[in-house]
């Protein structure tokens, strides 16, 4: 019968009998058993308990907030993508649709769907852009601002509820850290430097 405590995976390293036997397993190639062993290696590393995993404790808090917000805004008649991108709108007044879906990490195809919708909703106006003909620069109406202006006491329903019991300063603590780490993770890794010559 398994355990519900937290195990800690039985990392160590190879004995030669180990290697020996990976080889023959492999068939006596020693590159096949070094390829076995980083098998075994990444199985170990997956299988650590995912409690223990930022990835999946941040993923699972961002599933949980969605949802929360998706219950409460169908009142509304927004959907959250749709409320994502009145709030980049309302902070890049007059972007064109490949600005917006490069804001948003999604193809302009998606954002021009998108747009359309919000288009025969009233909330979003493409207006001419007079440096380009072909182009359209996008902005809210004020029945989206009203919108946004009902929203936003929603979402600071939900992120009360979730910081129910959590101090301001252990809140301070952990928005500071997120902060950090979203900064480390949004660096550009630098380009490697090439010799010619």
């Amino acid at each position: 019968m398994l355990s519900r405590r937290k195990a800690k995976p039985d990392v160590r390293v190879l004995q030669p009998q180990d290697k020996a036997a990976l080889c023959v397993l492999a068939g006596g190639s020693v590159y096949q058993a070094h390829l076995i062993r980083l098998t075994i290696i990444s199985i170990v590393i997956i299988a650590v308990d995912m409690d223990d995993n930022l990835g999946a404790m941040v993923a699972d808090i961002s599933r949980l907030i969605r949802r929360a917000f998706d219950a409460r805004a169908r009142d509304i008649g927004v959907t959250r993508p749709q409320w994502r991108v009145l709030v980049v709108l309302k902070r890049h007044a007059g972007i064109n649709q490949g600005g917006l879906a490069d804001l948003l990490e999604v193809e302009p195809i998606t954002v021009c769907r998108m747009v359309d919708r919000l288009q025969e909703s009233g909330l979003v106006e493409r207006r001419p852009d007079p440096a380009d003909r072909r182009s359209w620069r996008l902005h809210l109406t004020d029945k989206a601002d009203a919108v946004l202006d009902s929203l936003r006491p929603l979402a600071e329903d939900i992120f009360a509820e979730a910081l129910l019991g959590v101090s301001p300063a252990d809140s301070s603590a952990m928005m500071a850290t997120l902060d950090r780490i979203r900064t480390n993770l949004g660096r550009r890794p630098q380009e490697p430097l090439v010799s010619h010559g």
